[in-house]
């Protein structure tokens, strides 16, 4: 098994974004999209973050155009995270989730389980020691009751 928190993304200024930051950490990683019709997620994300943040959880969220739904740069869907929806979790910059262009997290995780996002809003929990716990696509809701049982699970 690999550390999959072994892996940086980029913020949308540009800076890295060290996954290794979180280790010890459950990490609930969800390849989004501004423009699809489960943007509204977000909503659900948010309130993740609210409950589980403070016992240590990170929610992070991968804007991504592989199905054609994300706006055109990365300052635009931070812009409308923010005013849409408040968001205050963890976002990186548009990123490949997909295929042989997909980031290396997203590579690592479908070398690991043989999952690879088949539409957005697709959910990967990683566990406090770095490996991949469960997954999840996007009809299963970001406060389902599996999703929150794992995430408590992981919180101890």
């Amino acid at each position: 098994m690999t550390n999959v928190l072994d892996h940086s993304f980029s913020t949308v200024a540009g800076d890295p974004l060290e996954m290794g930051q979180w280790s010890g950490h459950p990490v609930l990683v969800v390849n989004t999209a501004s423009k699809c019709g489960f943007t509204r997620q977000y909503d659900a994300l948010q309130r993740l973050h609210d409950r589980f943040g403070p016992r240590g959880l990170i929610v992070l969220a991968v804007p991504s155009n592989d199905f054609r739904q994300e706006l055109a740069d990365g300052n635009a869907v931070q812009q409308f995270c923010e005013m849409k929806f408040g968001l205050t979790i963890a976002m990186a910059d548009i990123t490949p989730v997909k295929g042989a262009a997909a980031h290396p997290f997203y590579k690592a995780v479908k070398a690991e389980t043989g999952f690879e996002p088949k539409w957005n809003f697709n959910k990967v929990l990683v566990g406090r020691d770095g490996t991949v716990k469960s997954t999840w696509g996007a009809m299963t809701e970001p406060d389902a009751d599996k999703i929150v049982t794992a995430i408590e699970a992981e919180l101890g």
